[in-house]
């Protein structure tokens, strides 16, 4: 949702439907959550369809009508209003509807773990997640290889993780296989965990280090970054014995990387000269 117009249909769609969630149940908020990203799956599935929602020629009126008469009866009253809101609105490219419907539907699966006040379970969850798959090569290509048909890579996620993580986790995870917001399978699910983190008001530090942080190392790093940021922050430990020593530290774009294996390879390329 790269354009000003997506962004701001987006917005008053999610704003519709926190307003008409306000009071729903954990339960309640998934299953709009559910349906909401499974109407992303039939955007995803049919680019007349994606087409026809964003025709600049049309009225948003008339979009918002046609996605009534297509999902009325089939879902909760709340999700059609809420999908209706987000294609009355102007969309520069048909794939940013599909971005956008995939994020109202991350939202409202969120704002369910939030209920039950689980956002920072889910989040680790994720995360862990990622460094099994990350560490797992055949795995990885599994589950990253976009050219396969979705459903059985679905099932082997399912079998991974049930019973192991919170619902919200391992839906978060099948999302993650179709590609959220178009990125590969290891990008969404790191862009997951960050949005995860968002809605507590977090940045995501991915550390790197050779051997496990004691409590108090990762409370002194987290309070220096969070100072230095101006807002709390998350940090996702990675143990490497590779690096040999020391952090390496990212937030964003920024790289703060002070292992040994670094040092090494300076001293190396300058004795190179």
């Amino acid at each position: 949702m790269a354009s000003s117009v997506s962004r701001e249909a987006y917005g008053e769609a999610s704003d519709q439907l926190a307003a008409n969630t306000a009071a729903a149940t954990a339960p309640q908020l998934a299953t709009v959550a559910d349906e909401i990203l499974s109407v992303a799956g039939l955007l995803r599935a049919q680019p007349r369809l994606r087409r026809a929602l964003t025709d600049p020629s049309r009225p948003g009126s008339d979009r918002a009508d046609l996605v009534r008469s297509l999902l009325s009866g089939k879902v909760t009253e709340t999700t059609v209003n809420a999908v209706a809101a987000l294609v009355a609105g102007r969309f520069s490219r048909p794939a940013d509807l599909l971005d956008a419907a995939e994020r109202l539907g991350v939202d409202a699966l969120l704002a369910s773990a939030d209920r039950e006040d689980k956002l920072a379970e889910v989040e680790d969850e994720l995360f862990r997640f990622g460094q099994i798959v990350s560490g797992d090569s055949q795995l990885a290509v599994t589950l990253s290889d976009a050219s396969a048909p979705v459903e059985p890579r679905v099932k082997l996620v399912q079998d991974l993780l049930k019973g192991k993580v919170h619902g919200a986790t391992g839906r978060l995870a099948e999302v993650a296989l179709t590609g959220f917001g178009g990125r590969g399978f290891q990008a969404s699910l790191t862009r997951l965990v960050e949005v995860t983190a968002a809605k507590r008001d977090r940045e995501v530090a991915y550390v790197t280090v050779a051997k496990p942080l004691t409590d108090a190392d990762e409370q002194s790093l987290a309070a220096k970054l969070s100072a230095l940021y101006g807002r709390e922050v998350s940090l996702k430990v990675d143990v490497d014995p590779s690096v040999l020593g020391g952090v390496s530290v990212r937030v964003g774009s920024d790289l703060y990387d002070g292992t040994v294996l670094r040092k090494l390879n300076q001293a190396k390329q300058a004795f190179a000269k």
